[in-house]
């Protein structure tokens, strides 16, 4: 079993090196207790942090991990989970990818660790679909449309590309994105699945302990405060370049909304925030605030991660809780715990009293 498999385990030469050691996921779980240890925190990362966790040293059991894994998302059976593992396994995969190909050739050469980007395309049929020229790549829009469907942001409507050909522009990091989609749709495809009955039995309290973890988080959804004193370094400069009218990136703004939608703030309470702002579009904003929220798209987003975070430049001003925490939400909830519940004043209370008195004036 090669390192490079157990890095990247949906690909489909990591699946064929699993069968070809003719294991059996009955034997694993019930005897393989790292690997299942390593499966469990693969779920409850994906659930907490959106990450799959620190992986395993051991090759064996960080590979075998992932198929354990997909038993145990399949066995607690439940539509959000199979969407965050699936988002989860695909956010660690794409800073692996983009790590490997920022490699040179002579390292890359040392190590079967590494992957080359020729070698992902054409894992998942798209070598023949994308082709590099000058100022970037151009991608076939038949493969384009579906890889895109659920990423965020106005750039990936076909309507604001410059289609010629049959063929859409993107640059590299777009291509980067689109190849995470692909690895997200294969890890989520043919979840969830039937587990035999001795598989399921020996995971019982596996199962039952990422129950307990979904539904801490389904309470943790729950959030209905908003108090931007206490929100991370992250969010708090995100919603003062908001304030101060200065332009968001596309992926910054979705960072924003996705938090402020999951502490309980309404369509209209976000869109009326942006108001001030100079790339303001009430309906546009309204679109892309229902779709994140899910009211107009089958999935509810959820604020990235902290990896995530530092990965497209807005994690800054980081604290000592910030060190200890893996995401945004985390470290709110934190912070929330922290404090007195008397007295915690809700930021839109605090606005609607100063609209009241201003009109009563």
């Amino acid at each position: 079993m090669q390192r490079l498999h157990a890095r990247y385990p949906f690909l489909e030469a990591a699946r064929e090196s699993v069968a070809s050691q003719t294991v059996d996921l009955a034997t694993v779980v019930e005897q393989d207790q790292a690997v299942v240890d390593r499966a469990h925190e693969r779920v409850v990362a994906a659930l907490e942090a959106g990450d799959t966790g620190e992986p395993h040293r051991d090759t064996r059991t960080e590979l075998l991990s992932y198929p354990v894994a997909r038993v145990l998302v399949s066995l607690v059976n439940e539509r959000i989970l199979v969407r965050k593992y699936a988002r989860a396994e695909a956010e660690d995969a794409f800073e692996r990818f983009t790590s490997d190909f920022e490699e040179t050739v002579e390292l890359k050469s040392a190590s079967n660790d590494g992957l080359s980007l020729e070698t992902l395309l054409s894992e998942f049929d798209l070598e023949n679909a994308v082709r590099e020229v000058s100022d970037g790549y151009r991608i076939d829009v038949g493969t384009y449309l579906p890889l895109a469907a659920d990423c965020w942001g106005d750039e990936w409507r076909l309507v604001n590309r410059a289609l010629a050909d049959g063929e859409v522009p993107i640059d590299e990091r777009e291509l980067h994105v689109l190849v995470q989609e692909a690895v997200r749709e294969r890890v989520e495809d043919g979840l969830p699945f039937d587990v035999p009955d001795p598989i399921a039995q020996a995971l019982t309290e596996d199962v039952e302990d990422i129950r307990e973890v979904l539904a801490n988080l389904e309470l943790t959804r729950e959030i209905d405060t908003v108090v931007p004193d206490l929100f991370p370094p992250c969010m708090k400069a995100l919603l003062d370049s908001i304030q101060k009218g200065e332009h968001l990136a596309h992926h910054s703004r979705f960072a924003i909304t996705a938090f402020l939608t999951s502490i309980g703030m309404s369509t209209d309470e976000i869109v009326e925030l942006y108001r001030v702002n100079s790339s303001f579009g009430e309906e546009m904003t309204r679109y892309q605030t229902d779709h994140i929220r899910g009211d107009s798209s089958p999935t509810e987003y959820s604020a990235p991660s902290c990896a995530t975070m530092q990965s497209y430049g807005d994690c800054v001003n980081k604290d000592d809780l910030c060190e200890r925490i893996a995401h945004p939400m985390a470290y709110y909830e934190n912070r929330l715990d922290d404090e007195d519940e008397d007295d915690l004043e809700d930021w839109r209370e605090a606005t609607e009293g100063e609209g009241k008195g201003e009109s009563e004036a």
